[in-house]
């Protein structure tokens, strides 16, 4: 497995190796003394899967309380991944980065704490996507930004993505900066 850097201090990309053959593939996604050596949690408290049709846009999603890191991995489809530093003090405060994950890549994406993350499936079919939390779902803890917001100015490869109600009402990126002061220092 290999483990680097990608965008912001904390957040790592995972390429597994792939193994296949006639039959399909095998791939190993966790490995305890790996992500150890890392930095990376050797502890998960909740796994959580997702569906999302070809064109949905998901996010952008953080909770403070409890805090809690995502890894992120799709088992099936494509999709685009945004990754947003919510760290009040960061010298990259407000920036993002983006990558694409697949079903088929062995790629996985590590969001620590103090991020914003979202994603919208790219590709022709839907999208499985499975999570490892660090810490247990927290709903009065829970938090978002809107994934429109020009501040952050994110381009979405998707026109007219399909949005939940509560994914579209979530507040802007001043807004969460006003907000947020008590829990993102």
């Amino acid at each position: 497995m290999k483990i680097s850097d990608f965008g912001f201090n904390g957040v790592k990309i995972l390429e597994t190796e792939i193994y296949s053959d006639a039959r399909g593939y095998f791939t190993e996604c966790f490995n305890a003394a790996e992500f150890a050596r890392a930095g990376l949690p050797v502890r998960f408290v909740l796994d959580g899967r997702s569906r999302s049709m070809p064109g949905v846009l998901r996010g952008l999603h953080f909770q403070y309380e409890p805090a809690q890191g995502k890894l992120v991995s799709v088992v099936r489809g494509r999709i685009f991944d945004v990754v947003v530093d919510i760290r009040k003090g960061s010298t990259t405060f407000g920036k993002h980065a983006t990558t694409e994950l697949a079903g088929d890549d062995g790629r996985m994406l590590w969001v620590p704490f103090g991020f914003a993350h979202g994603f919208c499936v790219i590709g022709n079919e839907p999208a499985d996507v499975l999570y490892k939390l660090d810490a247990p779902y927290g709903p009065k803890g829970e938090g978002g930004i809107k994934w429109s917001d020009k501040e952050l100015g994110i381009e979405w490869p998707v026109k007219d993505p399909k949005v939940s109600a509560k994914d579209d009402a979530l507040p802007g990126f001043a807004e969460f900066k006003e907000k947020s002061g008590r829990f993102f220092r």
